[in-house]
């Protein structure tokens, strides 16, 4: 199972001017930075939570259907199910009808289930689950602890970046942020 972003987010969830504002910068020589480090704050707290703040497409690729027929999808609200393409054991490609599947997107995470799954799939990547995830289109859609978490761990790597190289980052994590994201992360049993 691999799971891969196919279009990133348009934007960020925390914007440049509200990172400014948190760190009382009133500078612009900065600003390519702070960009970097928002980015990589979001990315970290999403590869942390399972979440996807900003709308973004992803792929799960499966090389053989679940004995159960249900299909789970590890990201975070999952907004709609784009396609479902199988390959043949001769390489041809075939989109299966959304007919043939429910989706369950209001699950954590989400599921398609399969009544009747194709046979005769290629041995290695025979399954490409396109679908598209995240709270909306805007930062205003993200939810604010996931913002604040941004802003916090954004601002505790500018506060240290020059103690450290940057092959040494991030060196820590500011305290608390463990309990901002606690009630994102994806229990497992």
């Amino acid at each position: 199972m691999t799971l891969l972003r196919t279009v990133d987010p348009a934007v960020e969830p925390v914007t440049l001017v509200e990172m400014k504002r948190h760190l009382r910068l009133s500078h612009d020589s900065e600003d390519e930075l702070l960009s970097g480090l928002i980015r990589a704050a979001r990315e970290d707290v999403e590869r942390t939570t399972g979440v996807a703040m900003i709308n973004q497409a992803w792929r799960l690729v499966l090389d053989c259907w679940p004995s159960s027929g249900c299909v789970l999808l590890a990201r975070h609200p999952v907004r709609e199910i784009l396609s479902v393409t199988v390959y043949g054991s001769e390489g041809e490609a075939a989109v299966l009808d959304p007919g043939t599947y429910l989706p369950d997107t209001l699950s954590r995470p989400a599921r398609l289930h399969f009544e009747q799954r194709p046979e005769r799939l290629r041995i290695a990547n025979g399954i490409e689950i396109d679908f598209s995830a995240g709270f909306g289109e805007a930062g205003t859609d993200v939810p604010d602890l996931l913002k604040r978490a941004v802003t916090l761990l954004a601002a505790h790597w500018y506060e240290f970046r020059a103690a450290f190289g940057p092959g040494d980052q991030p060196v820590s994590y500011p305290a608390g942020i463990d309990r901002m994201l606690a009630s994102y992360r994806e229990r497992r049993l």
